[in-house]
Formats: structure tokens, C-alpha cells, sequence
């Protein structure tokens, strides 16, 4: 709390809104944070568009992916907002370039309690890398994994499944979830790098790259999208990245805090 203070300059008596359900890590650290920094905390029910009734300015608040996105025409309202639960897309980046608010997105886990690094995604500010906390370093093991060196949270290195492309001991891009890459043909392929690239080809839609069991190849690259049929060129895509199949399903399966379950949409293949 007192680290999350001290990054965003954060002072006694400044305004935060708790719009997050406080059975999650991110929902209990906002209370936290009020408490410690002795913040004036606003509290409302967890909803998707948690600024629509908001009338006066709020100085700090976090929210997920699906809350910024719906909250965009309102964003105004606050000063400084970070973004965590999941990965924020470059389509959503766009959207914030005329923004006066600071958008961060944030890198932690439940291990750690908090984020241990941040991202500015608009502004003069703005970087494409998580850049670490103060206190905090990084290194990766022989997975290309992130290793995270937090003392003041955790007294031992904490290891992630999160593949990394480090920049030096306090800085790295993230890449995509180990346990998603695809072994096709002996290439490895990381689809959240192939989603990147697919973002602005698929517009308006759900969507995610997975890999399928298939008898030549180990797994083959197929692209799994929500909603009806349309015409997807992946052409642009490098050889090995283009996906084999395309399916599209009515509606994706989530998780209970509104992720995409690919493992379970994939089976309704």
C-alpha cells in the first residue's frame, strides 16, 4: 500500500473508489490502500460501468479491462486509474491516446499481494515495457519465465509461468502465459504475441489463437472467435503463426471474474 502511495503520489485525504468485489485480491488492497494512506475511500457495487453515476472527481481507482472499456466517455471524472486482471489490448490502448487521465496497467499476482510493476499506456509517458516498483527486480529462469525479487513482499523469489522478453533487472515486455504455448511442428508459438498481431484484424470481436491436437504436427494453430461467421484474412501473419482452422462459437465460456476459459471454449469445438 504504502509503495502503490509513494508511485502515483498519493496524499491523505485524496479521494479512491473501490468498484472491484472485495473477495478478489485487487477489491481487499483498495480498502487496504485506504486505510494505510488514510484516503477518502467511495464504495459501489461492482458493476461494468462503475463510473456512470459518479459526480465528483476521484483521484485514484482500479478497475479490470471490460470496467475501462465501458467507462471510456466518463474517464474524465478521474485523475489517475490503473488497470489489472488482465491484459489490456492495443485496441483499447488506441482509444485512450486523447485521454487526460493516467492509465496505467499494472503486473502482479496473488503471490504478491499487489502489482510490482506498471505500465503507462497513454500520455507522455507512455511505454510498450512493465517497468518495476521501487525495491523490486526481475530475472528470468530457464523457461524464459519471470522471476520476481520483492523482499518487502515475499522473503523468497517468487516464479511465475509469465514468458518475458527482459529488458534489465527492473524492466520487461511481457510476452504470453507458458502454459499456452503451442508446439506445432517443433516451432513454438506464443498466442498472445499472435493476438497482438491480429487485434486490429478482427475488430469488435472476442477472440484467441489456441493450439489443437493433430496427428502430423503435435498441435496446430487455430484462431477461436465469438460470435457469427465472417471473413478473417491472416495473411499477414508469419508462415508458421497462421492459423489452420477458424471457428467461431456463439458465446465464450468465463471464468467468475470475467476472463475468457479457453480450455473449456475450446472443448465446445
Amino acid at each position: 500500500a504504502q509503495l502503490t502511495g509513494k508511485t502515483f503520489e498519493l496524499m491523505e485525504g485524496d479521494s479512491t473508489l473501490l468498484c472491484m468485489p472485495m473477495k478478489y485480491v485487487a477489491g481487499k488492497m483498495t480498502v487496504v490502500r485506504a486505510l494505510e494512506l488514510e484516503l477518502d475511500l467511495k464504495v459501489i457495487e461492482p458493476c461494468s460501468n462503475p463510473l456512470k453515476n459518479i459526480n465528483k472527481p476521484i483521484n485514484f481507482a482500479a478497475m479490470v479491462p471490460l470496467q475501462l472499456e465501458n467507462s471510456l466517455k466518463d474517464l474524465a471524472k478521474i485523475k489517475k486509474l490503473i488497470v489489472g486482471g488482465g491484459q489490456v489490448n492495443s485496441k483499447l490502448v488506441e482509444k485512450l491516446r486523447s485521454i487526460s487521465t493516467h492509465v496505467y496497467e499494472t503486473y502482479g499476482m496473488t503471490e504478491t499481494l499487489t502489482h510490482v510493476a506498471i505500465k503507462p499506456l497513454n500520455g507522455s509517458n507512455k511505454q510498450d515495457v512493465f517497468q518495476a516498483l521501487d525495491g523490486i527486480q526481475f530475472e528470468i529462469d530457464d523457461r524464459d519465465c519471470l522471476v520476481i525479487h520483492a523482499p518487502m513482499l515475499n522473503p523468497n523469489p517468487i516464479l511465475t509461468n509469465d514468458l518475458v522478453a527482459l529488458i534489465d533487472e527492473t524492466s520487461f515486455h511481457w510476452l504470453g502465459r507458458y502454459d499456452n504455448v503451442i508446439n506445432s511442428g517443433g516451432i513454438k508459438i506464443i498466442p498472445e504475441v499472435v493476438e497482438a498481431k491480429l487485434s486490429s484484424i478482427v475488430p469488435n470481436r472476442r477472440f484467441f489463437i489456441a493450439g489443437k491436437s493433430d496427428k502430423s504436427l503435435g498441435e496446430k494453430v487455430v484462431l477461436v472467435v465469438e460470435g457469427k461467421s465472417m471473413d478473417i484474412s491472416c495473411k499477414s501473419l508469419d508462415k508458421f503463426e497462421q492459423p489452420k482452422e477458424i471457428h467461431f462459437i456463439p458465446e465464450f465460456v468465463e471464468t467468475k471474474s470475467g476472463k475468457i476459459h479457453r480450455q473449456t471454449t475450446l472443448s465446445l469445438i
